[in-house]
């Protein structure tokens, strides 16, 4: 059973030996790699070769490398954690918002918990007893976000109330740094399972840009809540734009592909769409849109000749509907 986290802080050369990884620097020493948890290279001069990377992969351990500065800023993920990683991901990606509500639900309650604890270990009854109150608040996927107002009191009670996450302070470097490693456990046990752990980064990255948010709200006067706050509105608000020489339906359907798998199924709706594509090329939109499943509404000021599976309602001028 792996449990040893090795931080690599030194140049040095790792290789892999009859089990072991070796570690050549100053000295040589060796890690048996059926321990190792997660390894981290701290030191961006550290070269590895390539047999201790595929038995790194193999056993599972989560690689976490580090820039100039000793930030984490990547890591060493296997293409698949299990022989049904795309059944698995498949089945995850298919969870209703009922599901996913429920899980994210008992997530914050218990985060909320161990805070709590903590709090009473070092003698702050106080904020004990509010985030107590926390818990019995919460909503069905925390809709009244009390994740967010049991962090501001959390980090208050441990820093004071002139701390935010958002500082460029060494506190919150160790933070980040320690957050990377626990982070980077997660995504082990994620991904050694066979699930996508990209689905359990978005919903973190989510989370950290609506603490964000929550700890700028605090400067108003009124409570703030982002219930729309979701992936896609992520993308949209960027200004992503999907970079392709395609025609326009392939443009269409690399969009319709990237909010699908980074978000969830939507229903697409185009508007006067046939009148740019000529019908040979409307004929392929529609076998990819068959194929991949997607919900789409086309709506035209045009009657075109009918696609495949094509269900058609016309709506005449006395706002009359002809099935057809």
């Amino acid at each position: 059973m792996s449990w040893r986290t090795v931080i690599i802080t030194n140049r040095c050369k790792l290789d892999y030996r009859m089990g072991y990884m070796v570690v050549r620097g100053d000295e040589i020493k060796r890690v048996f790699v059926d321990e190792i948890a997660v390894l981290v290279i701290e030191n961006p001069a550290v070269s590895f070769t390539g047999c201790l990377m595929e038995a790194l992969v193999e056993k599972k351990v989560k690689v976490i490398f580090c820039d100039s500065k000793r930030n984490p800023f990547a890591e060493l993920a296997p293409h698949h954690g299990s022989h049904d990683s795309s059944l698995k991901i498949r089945t995850q990606a298919a969870w209703s918002k009922g599901i996913k509500d429920a899980v994210w639900t008992e997530i914050v309650s218990e985060k909320i918990r161990k805070q709590a604890e903590f709090l009473l270990e070092i003698n702050r009854d106080r904020e004990y007893d509010l985030l107590l109150s926390y818990i019995s608040q919460i909503e069905t996927g925390d809709a009244s976000n009390r994740e967010g107002h049991a962090a501001k009191v959390y980090f208050n009670a441990l820093f004071g109330m002139d701390f935010t996450r958002s500082a460029d302070i060494p506190v919150n470097a160790a933070l980040n740094y320690g957050y990377s490693i626990i982070l980077s456990a997660m995504n082990r046990e994620i991904a050694a399972n066979g699930y996508g752990e990209n689905y359990q980064r978005s919903v973190e990255l989510l989370s950290t840009i609506e603490n964000y948010l929550i700890d700028m709200s605090f400067d108003f006067p009124c409570s703030i809540s982002f219930p729309k706050l979701s992936l896609s509105s992520l993308i949209k608000s960027s200004g992503a734009v999907i970079e392709s020489d395609g025609s326009i339906s392939e443009r269409v359907s690399d969009y319709m592909e990237l909010v699908t798998e980074l978000d969830k199924r939507k229903l697409f709706i185009t508007l006067n769409m046939r009148s740019f594509i000529d019908d040979e090329e409307m004929s392929l939109f529609s076998d990819t849109v068959i194929s991949h499943g997607y919900d789409v509404l086309m709506i035209e000021n045009h009657a075109y000749s009918m696609l495949k599976n094509e269900n058609r309602i016309i709506i005449d001028s006395d706002l009359c509907e002809i099935r057809s």
